[in-house]
């Protein structure tokens, strides 16, 4: 519990002295998306019978819980491990290498929950009349801890700044535009349809877009989001006794 405790100390720490510098890093996508899609198009254009604005920003706090969370982690651990040497001292250390992974993939959560939450408030200081419940906020940490822990996985793994960034172009970006950010699966082909159905960010989006009428789906979301997070820790926890 200690070390768990002092990750998220150390990432707290970093969090406080760059502040303004995270803060208005997380808000200039978010808001160029909104101004771009959102108030430009939001106007002219409906989806599912909706406003556009209303069915975007769903779509926007995925993609930005996502990207947030998968970047902070990724990095953060790809750094530690090629430049500064510090994940090999984690490693070697008489500390519980669960507690470590954990802690390390909530801390990248909680970065992509204050992305979501700095969303949320500029959207409702924009009038757009978005309504958060209880399930939203389980949706978005439960993504959150996907993609972070993604991230991890990613920084453990990859042996370059380089070779990282592939990751974001042939993962981390097509999720970006296919999962239902944008537009209503209902458009796509029915094969890839159900390729882009298995994809978590599919799920976050969908969950964030449920208005409680279909009671199956609501459960199945966060079912699939949590086999994700699971499957993908313990291949962290793997890729982390391997460098040991």
């Amino acid at each position: 519990m200690s070390t768990f405790l002092s990750v998220l100390w150390q990432e707290y720490v970093l969090f406080k002295r760059k502040f303004w510098t995270i803060t208005l890093a997380s808000m200039i996508s978010p808001i160029l998306y909104l101004i771009a899609f959102g108030w430009g198009m939001g106007s002219q254009v409906t989806m599912d019978g909706k406003p556009y604005i209303a069915f975007i920003i769903p779509g926007i706090v995925a993609l930005a819980t996502m990207t947030t969370s998968y970047n902070n982690t990724a990095t953060s651990i790809n750094i530690s491990r090629i430049f500064y040497k510090s994940f090999e001292a984690f490693m070697i250390a008489p500390i519980s290498t669960y507690t470590y992974v954990l802690g390390k993939i909530v801390a990248g959560a909680l970065m992509g929950m204050y992305s979501a939450f700095l969303i949320i408030v500029l959207s409702l200081a924009g009038g757009t009349g978005i309504t958060i419940s209880l399930y939203s906020v389980l949706i978005i940490i439960l993504n959150c801890l996907v993609f972070s822990s993604v991230g991890f996985v990613a920084g453990v793994f990859i042996n370059s700044h380089k070779e990282l960034s592939k990751i974001s172009s042939f993962i981390i970006t097509p999720m970006s535009f296919l999962c239902g950010t944008f537009f209503s699966l209902d458009k796509m082909p029915k094969l890839i349809k159900n390729i882009i159905w298995m994809l978590p960010l599919t799920h976050t989006s969908l969950g964030l877009r449920s208005s409680g009428e279909d009671l199956i789906n609501m459960i199945i979301h966060p079912i699939i989001l949590i086999i994700y997070f699971i499957v993908i820790f313990f291949i962290g926890i793997k890729g982390c006794k391997s460098a040991e």
